[in-house]
């Protein structure tokens, strides 16, 4: 089940279980936060079943999106893995800064910046040829962390981020998996400040939803690839 299911599911109970420490004391109904539980446990499981997550997750996003800090902290943990899948030759194919677009787009997933794996596939001939592919993905999905703990000195986002290194780290120790955040995180960072400008450039053009070759001809004009 998604988080944010989840999330829903315990604050329905959390809900409940204070209604009914205080409905006697306020004259409440049980009956009302019993039928406002399982209405919101009712749709948190419509909605993992049928919609994988997205509805709660578009619902949340519109309260959230109201603070214009959650608006730019997700904006610039964007435009960290758009500018380190430039800089490492990851294609960018488009990217999306809430649920909602990514719904409005037709897109799978919660969003973010999306990759051209097919093309990446073709270019993995060997195992080293793939390791290193990995490693650079492993790069990118830190650097939306990265970026943020760059900027505010902390990263709220990225959950889903360190889950895809643990998926590609399966099989190993945990330890392994928290070396790899760090080593990505780090490298991530670096390639961040080293073209701060760049990066700051960057969160003005995907501000304004520039197209993907519109992001590309801004980072061309401030960075020179060796």
């Amino acid at each position: 089940m998604q988080q944010a299911a989840l999330n829903l599911i315990a604050i329905g109970v959390f809900a409940m279980t204070l209604s009914s420490l205080l409905g006697p004391m306020l004259n409440i109904s049980p009956t009302i936060p019993a039928i406002a539980t399982i209405s919101i446990l009712g749709l948190a499981t419509l909605d993992t079943l049928s919609f994988q997550g997205k509805g709660i997750t578009i619902l949340l996003e519109v309260f959230a999106s109201a603070d214009s800090k959650y608006r730019d902290r997700v904006l610039r943990h964007e435009a960290g893995h758009f500018l380190v899948a430039y800089l490492l030759e990851i294609p960018i194919t488009g990217y999306t800064l809430s649920a909602w677009e990514t719904v409005r787009q037709g897109n799978p997933g919660q969003g973010g910046v999306i990759f051209d794996t097919q093309k990446l596939q073709q270019e993995m001939t060997t195992p080293w040829e793939m390791q290193v592919i990995l490693d650079r993905f492993c790069t990118v999905w830190m650097a939306g962390i990265a970026a943020e703990i760059l900027v505010y000195g902390s990263a709220e986002g990225g959950a889903e981020d360190r889950q895809k290194i643990r998926e590609v780290t399966l099989g190993r120790q945990e330890s392994d998996a928290q070396q790899k955040e760090r080593a990505s995180a780090m490298q991530a960072r670096t390639l961040i400040e080293e073209n701060y400008p760049a990066y700051e450039a960057l969160v003005a053009t995907m501000e304004q939803r520039a197209s993907v070759e519109e992001c590309y001809q801004v980072l061309q004009q401030r960075i020179v690839k060796s």
